[in-house]
């Protein structure tokens, strides 16, 4: 016999006791409200080297070590490891209660297909591999590796939160081709992405995974220490642009604005129930990237005759502002204020730019006049700044230069393209990376010299030095070592360093416990 509309209603009526335990845990859940500082183009963060995607995947995914605003490392899925053989064998053990969110449970041999994969896109991890003999899963909570020689940095490479981090996957996903993007998002972190809530270009939530198990012991900081999650659900709500998100924040619409444009800051700064703070002092590096593949920056000449017109304090006050307390120039191909930084080289951006000579020195190099395409991010309220900054610059050295602006998926997608010009390619990007991106010569990937990332710069000197790096026993000789890689970078320009700045991010006082480094979900807390 078929029910009628009515008898359901009816029915419904009848049974408020049953109905109602479902509407009170719905109301009773908390959500976290954030604004991204763009959209999440890409889901997968071992494909992508987007900052953004970087923090999708610590919501999603686990890594086997963390590392806390200081920049120290520590096990994080692995309850420790053992060395042996003179540092030639490690054997990670996995700690218990560890599962993916399909609720199986993750075995070692998950993580030695997400290492492998994860290497293939990374600099920081083909290095290690390339130091490995044999990576392998002897039993079901031991990661083995037995290595061609000693790799100290091995925890380092594994546990870093720079682009690209070592994220575990099942074995199922872990083991498709690197080099093509993953669809589907399944990880063991504190957060299930809840993809069919995904609107892109609008909204990403992410729900409490009820079955992660933190560390136990120590103190939460940045990806280390004990990930205990305080909301229910986070919602990333994509905004048209930085004033819109800086109104829903003031208006109590939404919690946290990831980051807030310098010269908005004077407004929130009078809000009582508003916070402002930046959460890393080594802030974002700033480059123009160039392709060395097709004229006129495959002309090393040229590269370097361009120098003369950098003016990094342009570029970090058009991002910054004037305020001195939020930019840092000059700065060479290692994030200032850390170990590996130095002054060599630097002289270049010191004083005024003479256009007439860097015209000059231009002509003289073999610029012929050559169409310069720049590639600009529309949508970022960094990025086209500098994108700006940087058309004005080479117009006033002499180039032609065709500004090409796109959102910001668009202009990732462009620069993997190796074509000519009059076939869809292109000269120059404009970027910002987080400092720590720039820690070192293996984690840089820009800086390495194999012709594997955007822009295409291959030297074999580089990789020597890199190789000289790696294996230096103290701070003492890397540092040395950066130096010599420096000024080689100097000379052969794989990208123009242009500034670093310092990102405000900017809360309502109704959250606490967001910790230092970028932007991650565990330890936030209603206040």
């Amino acid at each position: 016999m078929p029910i009628s509309r009515r008898s359901l209603l009816g029915a419904a009526a009848t049974l408020p006791a049953l109905a109602m335990p479902g509407l009170v845990r719905a109301e009773a859940q908390t959500t976290l409200r954030f604004i991204p500082v763009i959209d999440l183009a890409f889901l997968d963060p071992i494909f992508s080297t987007a900052q953004v995607t970087r923090n999708h995947g610590f919501m999603v995914y686990d890594t086997l070590y963390g590392m806390n605003a200081a920049l120290d490392v520590s096990p994080q899925m692995v309850s420790g490891h053992v060395t042996s053989n003179d540092g030639r064998q490690w054997d990670l053990t996995l700690r218990d209660g560890l599962v993916w969110h399909d609720g199986e449970r993750v075995l070692a041999r998950d993580c030695v297909a997400s290492i492998k994969r994860w290497a293939a896109r990374d600099g920081f991890g083909a290095e290690l591999i390339a130091a490995t003999d044999e990576l392998s899963a002897p039993d079901d909570k031991t990661i083995r590796f037995r290595l061609k020689r000693p790799f100290p940095l091995l925890p380092q490479a594994l546990g870093k939160a720079a682009v690209q981090p070592a994220f575990m996957m099942p074995e199922r996903l872990a083991s498709q081709d690197p080099m093509k993007p993953l669809t589907e998002v399944l990880g063991s972190g504190p957060f299930r992405f809840v993809k069919e809530e995904r609107v892109q270009g609008i909204r990403n939530v992410y729900a409490k995974f009820e079955r992660y198990q933190p560390r136990e012991g120590g103190q939460p900081g940045w990806t280390a220490g004990p990930k205990i999650v305080h909301y229910d659900r986070v919602v990333w709500s994509t905004m048209p642009d930085a004033g819109t998100a800086a109104a829903a924040l003031r208006t109590d619409e939404q919690d946290w604005q990831e980051t807030t444009p310098h010269d908005l800051l004077p407004v929130l700064k009078a809000e009582e129930d508003i916070a402002i703070r930046v959460l890393d002092p080594r802030g974002y590096a700033c480059m123009m990237r160039v392709n060395h593949l097709h004229p006129p920056f495959n002309n090393p000449a040229i590269r370097r005759a361009l120098l003369g017109a950098i003016d990094q304090a342009a570029f970090m006050t058009a991002v910054a502002g004037s305020d001195p307390a939020y930019q840092v120039t000059p700065v060479g191909f290692f994030a200032p204020g850390t170990p590996l930084a130095s002054d060599v080289g630097l002289d270049v951006f010191r004083g005024p730019r003479d256009m007439d000579k860097v015209k000059a020195e231009l002509k003289a190099a073999g610029y012929n006049g050559e169409k310069v395409v720049l590639l600009v991010p529309a949508n970022s309220q960094a990025q086209r700044p500098l994108g700006e900054v940087a058309a004005d610059m080479m117009r006033r050295a002499g180039m032609n230069v065709e500004y090409v602006a796109l959102d910001f998926a668009a202009v990732l997608q462009r620069q993997l393209k190796k074509d000519p010009i009059e076939q869809g390619g292109w000269n120059a990007a404009v970027g910002n990376w987080q400092g720590i991106d720039w820690l070192n010569p293996a984690g840089n990937t820009n800086l390495r010299g194999e012709g594997a990332v955007a822009g295409w710069y291959r030297s074999e000197k580089m990789g020597t030095l890199r190789a000289q790096w790696l294996a230096a026993t103290d701070l003492a000789e890397q540092q040395r070592v950066c130096r010599e890689i420096q000024a080689l970078a100097f000379e052969e320009i794989p990208y123009y360093p242009i500034g670093l700045y310092k990102q405000p991010t900017a809360h309502r006082k109704s959250i606490t416990g967001i910790l230092d480094g970028t932007a991650v979900f565990w330890n936030v807390r209603p206040a």
